[in-house]
């Protein structure tokens, strides 16, 4: 998710450069000013609030501001960010965002000062005023807008330089120059953020090849529960002494169709690697989350990293290819217990689709999802899908 503020002076150019941040990357504009108009007119209790402080030629309150912000990032999640033009405009409103922002398990990447002499936006202020009709546009209230903007924006510039988020773009530049250097904030700020990546599909179908690949690709963590939990037995960790115990006991069978390794186990190894990106990218998900309970704990785990999915892959075979490419697997050394006759391996993909679909299901709706045609050779599914990432990609820088 992107979280960018614009800044600038009167006559800076800042409108024309919303516009191109909103159309490029996808952003949700928020102005407290075209806020407070909605939310008079839909004559909500917040509204009729502000409506009545109004009235009275009082200033509407920070607190009123902030819970219709809160309110409107909420009801618009599906984008993907948010920009704040013309907020936050105290230093005390610059606290109350980035509060706003830790509750909302989010962060504000960077705020874009479009910097101007203030004799340059006098100016162009005044040639504005020559075709605007607008009363506002003369030389005596331009300087004293200039001046209310200075004093009441350097403090929260000073807030946002210290946290080290604060770009200063040199507003003099043309309109296209001024937006490139926009664009290549904007492509540092993207490269910033993490590549999640959760690949579907039944046994059978490569997920484990074209995620090693993936991995290797775009740098991300290759997260396998199988691998992960497989690790800790051979470590004869305590998770791992206790995984031994549940097969010794009969409650986990060693034919890889019955029950799951309780989540409470599994759990703290996957916030242990969420936790610690150690100089990766993002990760990649593969045989996790296989139920609805486990998807609903990792996007809340991902949530308290600051984090979502970025796509979400099904690679579907034919079934009769599946069970195929299962058999002959059995025959390698890479062979596992449950391809070892066709009765496991219709009994493992006979699970797979009762905890696992409704999983992929909800995914759909949520983030939506890409359908990839797994049934050819794993370079040309891994091509498939790395076109798929890279046009994703291209279409925001």
């Amino acid at each position: 998710m992107l979280n960018v503020a614009l800044f600038g002076p009167p006559g800076a150019g800042k409108g024309t450069q919303s516009e191109f941040l909103i159309k490029k990357y996808g952003l949700y504009y928020i102005s407290t000013g075209d806020l407070l108009r909605k939310e008079i007119a839909s004559d909500s209790q917040i509204g009729r609030d502000a409506k009545n402080i109004i009235a009275q030629g009082g200033l509407v309150s920070d607190e009123i501001i902030v819970q219709i912000i809160e309110k409107v990032i909420t009801e618009n999640a599906g984008y993907n960010g948010f920009l704040f033009d013309g907020f936050p405009r105290t230093y005390v409103q610059a606290y109350i965002l980035e509060g706003l922002m830790i509750k909302l398990n989010t962060s504000l990447n960077c705020l874009i000062d479009i910097d101007i002499p203030e004799e340059a936006a006098v100016q162009r202020l005044l040639n504005r005023g020559k075709t605007s009709g607008r009363s506002d546009d003369n030389e005596e209230v331009i300087r004293k807008r200039l001046a209310e903007y200075k004093e009441k924006t350097i403090p929260v510039l000073n807030f946002f330089k210290e946290r080290g988020n604060l770009i200063k773009i040199d507003g003099t530049q043309s309109i296209d120059d001024v937006q490139e250097e926009i664009r290549k904030i904007m492509q540092v700020e993207l490269s910033r953020t993490l590549i999640n990546l959760v690949l579907f599909g039944y046994p059978g179908s490569g997920r484990s090849t074209i995620g090693r690949r993936l991995a290797k690709n775009y740098n991300l963590e290759y997260i396998s529960t199988g691998e992960i939990l497989e690790k800790e037995v051979k470590n004869k960790t305590t998770i791992g002494s206790k995984i031994i115990e549940l097969f010794d006991t009969g409650i986990l069978k060693k034919d890889g169709v019955g029950q799951l390794v309780p989540d409470e186990l599994v759990l703290p190894l996957i916030e242990k690697k969420l936790s610690n990106p150690d100089g990766k990218n993002g990760f990649i998900f593969k045989g996790y989350p296989r139920t609805m309970v486990q998807s609903y704990i990792l996007d809340g785990l991902l949530k308290k990293h600051s984090s979502t999915f970025t796509k979400v892959f099904e690679i579907e075979v034919p079934t009769l290819i599946l069970i195929e490419r299962l058999k002959n697997r059995g025959k390698s050394d890479s062979s596992r217990n449950y391809d070892l006759s066709y009765e496991k391996i219709i009994q493992r993909l006979s699970q797979h689709e009762h905890n696992t679909v409704p999983v992929f299901n909800k995914y759909v709706k949520i983030h939506g999802s890409i359908k990839i045609d797994g049934s050819g050779s794993p370079e040309s599914v891994y091509n498939n899908i790395v076109q798929k990432i890279e046009l994703s990609r291209n279409n925001h820088l």
